[in-house]
């Protein structure tokens, strides 16, 4: 694994005449099969924000409205079931992009645009009925990204459904039409199905698979949830065991999975799940994402779900670490 994943990239200045960074051209080098209109969106979402330049990403999702419901996404801060308030929450924390499905980013696409980098969710899961082995429905296209200026696509699998095939079939042919328009991939990979126990779903063995199927099926963006100690397969167990793999922490955990998104020549960002009650849980997530090589985060409701000011101030926080400039 590149030991430069395991240490913070500071921040620096593109050389003279040129806008990205060393660091930048590094990782894109990394998608050599890329058209260079790819390369050049995923260029506009590491140079855009407080983090432009130093590789490392934290973006705003809100695709929990569609996903959770309104009430349970929107009613802790009433000001969030208004869709500029998003576009104004990312821009003005400095996000590197913005996520959200079709009806949330042409609410406001055309106000803000050029204003911040926008991922369109392609597909979205609902809670209205029991589903242990969830299929969600395609709700945009490529075409729609397009027509609203986005940089990249987003699409959620779910490896453990009994579903899981078709979804890594819609992928695959939405990441070869994204990438032939000249947009980035990035895929939600959150394991989920009937065959997996509840600690089963963020153990580290099979978020580590997860990660890795993701790159096989083509993103270039991994979003993935933060893995615990737990193991879940009897066969993964053995061989964690035999080669005494470390995950004891989260740190060590995070580096393993970016080991296993092809030895961290991919991007993966880590969701900040459900809100927290306190802040500096959120934070010391942010810190072990940094020690362990991760490139940064995707944090919806932890942000969204308080007022401006405040998810303003908590995204600089974090941002400040993956800077380095806070520990």
């Amino acid at each position: 694994m590149n030991p430069d994943l395991a240490t913070a990239v500071p921040p620096s200045k593109p050389e003279s005449g040129r806008h990205s960074t060393a660091r930048v051209r590094e990782i894109l080098s990394w998608y050599s099969s890329d058209n260079p209109g790819t390369k050049a969106n995923l260029a506009r979402m590491m140079n855009h924000g407080v983090l432009a330049g130093t590789g490392r990403m934290v973006i705003l999702p809100v695709d929990q409205g569609f996903e959770h419901g309104p009430a349970r996404s929107f009613a802790p801060n009433p000001q969030a079931y208004d869709p500029r308030f998003h576009f104004e929450l990312a821009i003005e924390a400095g996000c590197n992009a913005y996520a959200a499905p079709l009806g949330f980013i042409e609410a406001g696409a055309a106000e803000f645009a050029g204003e911040i980098p926008l991922i369109l969710k392609l597909n979205n899961h609902d809670v209205l009925h029991e589903d242990k082995d969830p299929l969600s429905a395609v709700t945009g296209s490529v075409a729609d990204a397009l027509r609203l200026g986005c940089a990249a696509v987003g699409f959620t699998i779910y490896p453990g459904s009994a579903n899981s095939t078709r979804m890594y079939e819609q992928a695959r042919a939405i990441a070869e039409d994204a990438k032939r328009a000249g947009l980035a991939m990035v895929i939600w990979s959150y394991p989920r199905g009937s065959q997996l126990s509840k600690a089963g779903e963020t153990a580290i063995d099979v978020v580590a698979y997860a990660a890795q199927i993701a790159a096989q099926l083509g993103a270039h963006i991994i979003k993935i949830k933060l893995p615990t100690e737990a193991i879940e397969q009897d066969e993964a167990r053995k061989v964690y065991e035999r080669q005494a793999i470390p995950i004891g922490t989260l740190p060590e955990r995070v580096r393993h999975v970016v080991q296993s998104s092809f030895d961290g020549r991919r991007i993966v960002i880590f969701s900040g799940g459900a809100k927290k009650d306190n802040d500096q849980d959120v934070l010391n997530e942010a810190r072990a994402i940094l020690e362990g090589g991760g490139f940064g985060s995707i944090i919806g409701r932890n942000s969204f779900q308080r007022k401006k000011q405040d998810a303003v101030k908590l995204l600089r926080q974090i941002m400040a670490i993956y800077q380095g400039q806070a520990r």
